[in-house]
């Protein structure tokens, strides 16, 4: 039995790895985590809807989305007792900690020698109006938490940039204040499964967002040796077997901008003949026990 940890069964990535499966032989199984129950000195030591995580082979885990912070505290903490037990969690915890938060993961690449975006993360304001000025008055503000292009907003007046600053901060979040990298209207998805890259695509949008879900084309895209391996290390420094890479080719050649731990490919699956959820299916398959 293979759980598919999914906020949202009925959604077409959701759907789609159900259902590959189930034609590989598999026991797909939606599990939420709303119906996740972990015990301390009782047996068993963790519940899904009734079913003992003992009798999974195997557990991939979809977005998890806004949630409290003691929600995604707990849920982190069972996917780590998950993933002591033995049961292979696809991403592992660990990855999915990193990817979520901007800061750690792109930080994590930079110490590895993965070419990045230049990134002020800070709740001075003063200090960072000091970096937008060092950006030519040219950056890109971000959620330190936050995926599908929500709450980006790019920056080209100072006095503009202060009360935005300023704002957030009063709002008590942390500044997130990126270096705008041209790049036309189109960035890379690679995604990456184990140790390739299975498909790949530009994301086309009409301005310098690029986002499939905030409108963004897919492209089909046939990707080079260099963006591969870009995408690969990337993937493998924090710790991702599945990962959806974001590559801007920028003035002084390509950067990562972001890895996401729980890729959607609906844009992707438009553009490519490699059937995703079955490659997924494959090697999920592969990695459970037994």
């Amino acid at each position: 039995m293979i759980g598919i940890v999914s906020r949202n069964p009925r959604s077409w990535c959701s759907q789609q790895l159900h259902k590959a499966l189930a034609d590989l032989g598999s026991d797909p199984v939606f599990l939420r985590f709303r119906d996740f129950a972990a015990f301390i000195g009782l047996q068993p030591h963790v519940l899904v809807d009734g079913i003992d995580a003992e009798r999974l082979a195997a557990i991939i885990v979809r977005p998890i989305g806004r949630r409290s912070f003691e929600e995604i505290l707990f849920r982190m903490d069972v996917l780590h007792k998950l993933a002591r037990t033995g049961l292979p969690v696809i991403n592992h915890p660990s990855a999915i900690e990193k990817c979520a938060d901007k800061y750690h993961a792109l930080s994590l690449l930079e110490e590895n020698g993965v070419p990045v975006p230049k990134t002020v993360v800070t709740e001075n304001v003063g200090e960072a109006l000091r970096v937008f000025r060092e950006f030519n008055a040219d950056a890109v503000v971000k959620p330190l938490f936050g995926s599908r292009g929500h709450g980006i907003t790019r920056i080209v007046d100072e006095d503009v940039g202060g009360t935005v600053f300023r704002s957030l901060r009063f709002a008590r979040r942390v500044l997130y204040v990126q270096e705008f990298v041209p790049h036309g209207i189109r960035d890379i998805r690679a995604f990456v499964l184990g140790d390739g890259v299975i498909a790949a695509m530009y994301r086309e949008g009409s301005s310098w967002k690029t986002n499939i879900s905030r409108g963004a084309r897919p492209k089909p895209l046939e990707p080079t040796k260099e963006i591969e391996e870009l995408a690969l290390k990337a993937a493998g420094i924090v710790g991702c077997e599945l990962a959806g890479v974001d590559i801007m080719e920028g003035p002084s050649g390509p950067v990562v901008c972001e890895v996401n731990s729980q890729p959607s490919w609906k844009g992707l699956q438009l553009v490519t003949a490699v059937k995703i959820a079955d490659e997924i299916a494959r090697y999920v398959i592969q990695r459970s026990k037994g």
